[in-house]
């Protein structure tokens, strides 16, 4: 992949294993991140970025492709480092990233604790916690659907809405690589949806795994998963029909 370096960062929380993949995109004008990490990651992101021999220090750009907390919780941590930076995001993402709006998932965690049983309300309050604590940080270009960034050479902004309202994916086009955020894991070699149960709006989320049909794509970058091994349409067009019948 021209100009395109998956993130890969592995890390331990409670004891257990887990991974994310920031993307960083590269040309002779920027370096752009794609999404961030959690609270505290600016020393991964460095060190991820050195090994494909790039400083972080270059960076020009973040665009963010929604407001979850494993995705911009390094953000403000990044602009205070690199006060230069530009950052960029779906206008209905906008203002939960800057603060001016609470946070989606934060209202879903707080609307379902009552609900949950008593072993899981203290897992709960942490997630609530960490929710509460993240940094808001601004967001200086708002984008829509179909818009072309002229970056790195071309970055398509699509609208993948379902896990959060203003979700986007980054397709660049002379590459044939769409980078999907959250609106596609990788599970098992498999795709899946990220986290059904946190996913705010779930018929919209279905009908973003078919818009990704509409693409010829050549490789996938999940941030939870990676690149994606193995045929990218029939995997989509499997995984859209399995949620179709999931529906019913």
């Amino acid at each position: 992949m021209k100009n395109c370096y998956p993130l890969e960062i592995e890390f331990e929380h409670n004891g257990e294993g887990h991974s994310i993949t920031p993307v960083l995109l590269q040309d002779e004008h920027d370096t752009i991140l794609i999404d961030c990490g959690y609270p505290g990651f600016t020393n991964h992101l460095q060190h991820a970025a050195a090994r494909h021999g790039m400083p972080l220090h270059s960076l020009t750009k973040i665009i963010v492709t929604h407001h979850d907390i494993d995705h911009i919780g390094s953000l403000a941590a990044l602009l205070r480092l690199y006060p230069d930076i530009s950052v960029t995001a779906h206008e209905h993402e906008a203002p939960y990233i800057d603060g001016s709006k609470k946070s989606l998932r934060l209202e879903q965690a707080e609307s379902m604790f009552c609900s949950l049983p008593e072993e899981a309300k203290p897992h709960a309050k942490q997630f609530i916690r960490s929710l509460q604590s993240a940094e808001s940080a601004p967001v200086h270009r708002t984008v829509t659907d179909g818009e072309l960034l002229p970056w790195c050479g071309g970055i398509r902004i699509v609208a993948t809405p379902g896990h959060t309202p203003g979700h986007i994916s980054l397709y660049l086009p002379a590459e044939k690589i769409m980078i999907t955020g959250d609106a596609v894991v990788i599970e098992d070699g498999k795709l899946n949806l990220a986290h059904p149960g946190y996913t705010l709006y779930m018929g919209d989320a279905v009908r973003s795994v078919e818009r990704l049909l509409d693409y010829d794509i050549s490789q996938l970058i999940c941030y939870h998963g990676g690149l994606f091994q193995g045929n990218v349409k029939k995997a989509l067009l499997c995984l859209f029909r399995d949620l179709q019948k999931k529906q019913g």
